[in-house]
């Protein structure tokens, strides 16, 4: 590119140093070829500069100066020179918010020696840098240019004075990386949080997370809907003190033995002198840890209803966590907990804890699904796989069957069954159809074999103490005969137990056709029914998912029916003679909470369908968000199975510990004796765990039953030699108890020609054998 000056001056748009005070030539003295122009893909710029700024430049892609630009009459449309490419450099005449500050005040004519400088570098064709210093030297070197990385260069004269070098000195600042001082203007940066602000925000963000308000909302339901389980935890128990009794000595008599004797844990203090005494019912061996806390009787009732309420609690958020993981929606799977908690039929089960306490299943297949990367809605997501949540399952899964196999037997059977097709599918993917290479990934079947493992060596380690009982007390055996006295009829699936208070009074008549009504009111609630038959229509699972959900149902009411359903022949007989464990189980009624659970998953499927239609509907109306109607039809269902869920389970005081009870050492017989009155004698133990030949179960040692009925004549010859011989020391007749009993009589009889004493101490006599 050419340049015609004239009078002097130096190309338009030139500025002589950082404060702006070079020089600008009028356009009418300065000249520039259009056609050179065009042809070295200059551009041209109009000249502004920021006066007092040294980090200002003008609009310049690449001239020799800040501001270097060519002196045409285009200078005042506002066109750029220097850069061939015409690319905006990062030192245009641009502020940071992308806008052009003013141009300067017209400036004093360069020296000749600049004119010469800016005629070489356009000659050069945009190598400006090598024909600037050729120029200078040719013109007494005068002023040298120092360039910036991002192109600038600022043109100097020694004869100028100190501009120059002040510009040399601001672009040198620049190239070493000085702070810009226009950030001056900046906000201010956000301060770096310390260690105890970042830990606020994580812990912030952990209460507010959706599973921490699924389990603070489980709490708070669970403590409301067991309602007035909590009023006086210290001295009443739910439904009866008979089972509830029984369950809160296991919980106290785990903890003690494992925080004094853990050899002996299996041989409990109780049926004395009975071995494997422990197992004669499940041990709730997973609440250990809860009851190796406090002593006595008030400890272990209190412990009783914590545990009583938190299990309700765990079993609402496995089931919702179990629905969020398989696909439902928020309000779903919130339907599923709930109806999976407080079904009706579970309202007569509140006096069996081991059968309250099911959270684990749901839970522990959520966490199964989550590590394998699976789900019922989006299936198998291989980026999805997690190791920790397979382990965390597993474990879970173990803790579950720890606290009984009532109903652990069959979830170790359901999940056998998961492994199964799980194995079959990894084989046909490996192998079959569509080979892939570690279909599962490695680190993941080996998380499943070691959880598998150790899930099943669980099981067999506490299902040892078990087999003990059975070799040693035949008649614990159960037979189909005996099956079919719990077996209930269809009847019983559309029928609520007493504590329902919603159904209960309404279907006192349907109870009355029942042979064993505690155990045959099954109905998982009306209103969940409807909502699982509409999710057979309408529903965010597939339909072969819904189909296979439907076979559940029917598989499990099958079964739960027992011996009704044509003398299960062909479904509970089966397993009952050929599954190991299986004639274990006397109710086959409990099944119901299979049925229960896969109802809910068929619910949830509805429920989500119908939130996610609200909000299409939103979406498509003027209002952003849904109005306070359609909000409360999508929580209707939920509100719907609270509702159902709703009890008047009685809570009676637990009878009061004899003061004979903490004082008389064993081993001691507490008469009178029975079924439902040795079960509080067991929980009167917990304060010295002396060994009693009473004790309750779910079925009586012939041992025991010989005791009760040689005793019913103590004091006499008979009896006291049987008991020497048992190895009994002591005998606690308690007053309050013998009326209308043989004992009412005897009970104050001469005992000198026995050999033993009388003592009364408070309520109770004590005989000293």
């Amino acid at each position: 590119m050419t340049t015609d000056t004239t009078d002097g001056g130096q190309p338009a748009g030139q500025t002589d140093g950082p404060d702006g005070r070079g020089t600008t030539p009028d356009a009418d003295t300065t000249h520039t070829d259009p056609q050179a122009a065009a042809a070295s893909g200059d551009a041209v710029a109009a000249p502004a500069a920021r006066p007092d700024s040294p980090a200002e430049t003008t609009g310049s892609g690449g001239g020799p100066g800040p501001g270097t630009g060519t002196g045409t009459g285009r200078l005042a449309a506002g066109s750029t020179a220097g850069d061939p490419t015409g690319a905006t450099r990062p030192d245009d005449t641009t502020d940071a918010t992308g806008t052009t500050p003013p141009a300067p005040a017209p400036q004093k004519a360069a020296s000749a020696p600049e004119r010469a400088t800016a005629t070489a570098e356009e000659a050069a064709g945009g190598t400006w840098k090598a024909a600037s210093t050729t120029a200078k030297k040719a013109a007494g070197g005068v002023a040298a240019g120092d360039s910036t990385e991002a192109g600038d260069d600022t043109d100097g004269d020694k004869a100028a004075g100190s501009e120059a070098a002040e510009g040399t000195k601001a672009d040198a600042e620049k190239k070493d990386g000085a702070a810009d001082p226009w950030s001056a203007f900046a906000p201010a940066p956000e301060p770096v949080p310390g260690r105890p602000r970042r830990a606020a925000r994580t812990v912030g963000r952990l209460l507010v997370h959706e599973w921490t308000l699924a389990a603070l909302a489980a709490l708070a339901l669970a403590a409301a809907l067991t309602w007035p389980t909590l009023r006086y935890p210290l001295y009443t128990l739910p439904q009866d003190y008979w089972d509830p009794s029984l369950q809160a000595w296991q919980m106290a008599w785990s903890g003690h033995a494992l925080r004094t004797e853990p050899g002996q844990l299996f041989h409990s203090n109780t049926f004395f002198p009975e071995a494997w005494s422990f197992a004669f019912s499940d041990m709730l061996l997973g609440y250990a840890p809860a009851g190796m806390i406090g002593t006595g009787p008030e400890a272990a009732v209190l412990r009783y209803n914590i545990i009583f309420v938190l299990a309700h609690a765990l079993a609402t958020f496995g089931a919702y966590v179990l629905a969020r993981q398989l696909g439902a929606g928020r309000a779903g799977a919130a339907v599923a907990g709930v109806s999976y908690t407080y079904a009706p039929w579970l309202l007569a089960q509140a006096g069996h804890l081991h059968i309250v306490s099911n959270g684990g299943i749901p839970l522990a297949l959520a966490m199964l699904a989550r590590g394998h990367g699976w789900s019922l809605r989006h299936g198998y997501r291989p980026e999805r796989r997690h190791t920790g949540w397979t382990h965390a399952g597993w474990l879970v899964a173990a803790w579950q069957l720890s606290l009984g196999f009532g109903i652990g037997l069959v979830f170790a059977y359901v999940l056998a069954g998961i492994v199964l097709v799980a194995a079959v599918t990894w084989f046909l993917r490996r192998y079959v159809l569509r080979p892939v290479k570690r279909p599962f990934g490695t680190r993941l079947l080996v998380a499943d074999l070691i959880g598998g493992l150790t899930f099943a060596g669980v099981g067999v380690l506490l299902a040892i103490p078990f087999f003990k009982v059975a070799e040693l007390h035949p008649n614990a055996e159960r037979t189909l005969g005996d099956i079919g006295v719990y077996s209930p009829p269809a009847i019983g699936f559309l029928t609520a137990p007493p504590e329902s208070r919603i159904w209960g009074a309404l279907h006192e008549g349907a109870r009355e056709t029942l042979p064993w009504h505690p155990e045959m009111t099954l109905l998982p609630g009306f209103v969940l029914y409807a909502l699982a038959a509409g999710g057979l229509f309408v529903s965010v699972w597939r339909l072969r998912h819904r189909l296979l959900l439907l076979a559940g149902v029917l598989v499990a009411l099958v079964l739960a029916m027992g011996t009704r359903f044509f003398d299960g022949t062909f479904t509970y007989a089966p397993l009952f003679e050929h599954l190991p464990g299986w004639n274990g189980l006397r109710t086959p009624g409990r099944l119901m909470l299979w049925a229960t659970l896969l109802l809910g998953l068929l619910a949830a499927g509805a429920v989500t369908a119908f939130s996610e239609r609200v909000r299409e509907l939103t979406a498509e109306g003027p209002a952003a968000r849904p109005s306070p109607w359609l909000r409360a039809v999508a929580l209707l269902p939920l509100l719907l199975v609270t509702v159902e869920g709703l009890n008047v389970t009685p809570h009676p005081v637990v009878p009061e510990q004899p003061v004979a009870m903490r004082t008389v050492d064993g081993p001691m017989l507490v008469l009178p004796s029975g079924q439902n009155l040795d079960q509080p004698v067991m929980l009167w133990t917990t304060s010295r765990f002396q060994d009693v030949v009473n004790g309750g179960s779910g079925f009586t040692p012939t041992q025991l039953d010989e005791v009760r009925r040689v005793t019913l004549a103590f004091p006499d010859r008979t009896s006291v030699d049987y008991l020497r011989v048992l190895g009994v020391r002591n005998v606690v007749l308690l007053r309050g108890q013998i009326v209308g009993t043989p004992w009412e009589v005897t009970v104050d009889a001469p005992v000198n020609q026995l050999g033993i004493t009388r003592e009364e101490i408070g309520d109770a006599v004590v005989f000293r054998l």
